[in-house]
């Protein structure tokens, strides 16, 4: 088995594991979901970012703060 075949194999146990956690629980496999699959992005050659890299890239693009705050109107 190939390290990309095993990345791609902790990918679904780490989306698994996810869906059933307690909220406590969801941070740090959040992270190491967001970790494995940059991993997986790597060794494919995708340059693609997450989504909200993608959201703070298009604020940045906009002159927008990249912080990202609810509306207290």
């Amino acid at each position: 088995m190939t390290r990309l075949e095993k990345l791609k194999e902790l990918e679904q146990m780490l989306y698994g594991m996810i869906q059933k956690a307690n909220s406590r629980a969801i941070p740090s496999l959040a992270k190491q979901y967001r970790e494995t699959i940059k991993e997986i992005e790597e060794i494919e050659g995708s340059g693609n970012e997450d989504e909200i890299a993608d959201i703070l890239n298009s604020r940045s693009a906009d002159g927008k703060s990249r912080a990202v705050r609810p509306d207290r109107s």
